[in-house]
């Protein structure tokens, strides 16, 4: 059995959501490269050079990409062997106050949804918790700004609607979606499981390599030809025309219901915002 302090979780939480707020993943960063190099129209290279001077400038001088910081979000896989001393959750909120506070990034969550009182803090984060075999603990944080969340959709289609369900919802909520979500987007689907669990699927994709694929050669396909379908919207960036509306979509599956086809669309922008550590 390893232990580990609770302290040394709130030291890596906070580090965390500093970093990823200020740096772009690698992945994302060589995607928005490519596509400035693949990009024929005019107008869409221009956001594309603002949007890469942005980053830059972010990297540089330790600010944030993107004005809204998003609501922190906790991926957490927790070895078996681990043996966490003091309370895990309040850790992780106490790294994320301390991230959104000492790190001076906005702070956008309001404690209760109908009142709207703002916590001050940016707490408390959304934490999925995963026990895996092993002795360590791997965090991820993944601030979500709720420009691109709030164009995200769940759908319960029903098994007869099979692929072509699956891309048509798809590709209806990139339409829907259209410039709100601040293009170049990136999509997380989730495909199967139940109500709550397809949300989560289609969140944590988002957390995958843009320029990875599904393991799956079934499913690697559907992911090349969804993203090839949403950037022929012509959407483009900022929604001012252009090839570029999506840099990279990956999914993940699980087993679901033989009534039921569940999907999820989890939208963000080109600022896709995560950072991993192990302890």
């Amino acid at each position: 059995m390893r232990e580990i302090q609770a302290s040394a979780i709130t030291e890596a939480v906070a580090e965390l959501f500093v970093t990823a707020n200020r740096e772009l993943p690698e992945d994302v960063a060589r995607a928005m490269e490519r596509a400035r190099t693949e990009e024929p129209w005019a107008p869409a290279c221009g956001i594309l050079d603002i949007l890469r001077e942005n980053a830059d400038i972010a990297r540089r001088d330790r600010m944030p990409v993107c004005q809204d910081t998003g609501m922190a979000v906790v991926f957490a896989e927790v070895g078996q062997e681990v043996h966490i001393a003091g309370d895990f959750e309040a850790a992780v909120h106490e790294g994320v106050r301390r991230a959104y506070t000492e790190g001076l990034l906005r702070k956008s969550v309001v404690g209760d949804p109908l009142r709207r009182v703002n916590t001050g803090d940016n707490t408390p984060a959304v934490i999925h918790t995963r026990l895996v075999p092993g002795d360590r603990l791997t965090l991820t944080a993944a601030p979500k700004g709720f420009g691109s969340e709030n164009m995200s959709r769940l759908g319960m289609l029903t098994p007869a609607q099979g692929v072509r369900g699956v891309k048509d919802f798809v590709l209806e909520t990139v339409r829907i979606a259209g410039a709100n979500p601040c293009p170049p987007m990136v999509l997380g689907v989730g495909i199967g499981g139940d109500f709550e669990s397809v949300a989560e699927l289609a969140k944590r994709a988002l957390t995958l390599p843009v320029d990875g694929s599904n393991p799956d050669p079934f499913y690697a396909a559907l992911e090349r030809e969804l993203l090839e379908a949403v950037n022929a919207t012509g959407i483009g960036p900022q929604g001012l025309g252009g090839r570029t509306t999506c840099l990279g979509l990956r999914i993940l599956t699980m087993a679901t219901h033989i009534a039921g086809l569940p999907v999820a669309v989890n939208v963000s922008c080109h600022v896709t915002r995560h950072r991993t550590v192990t302890l």
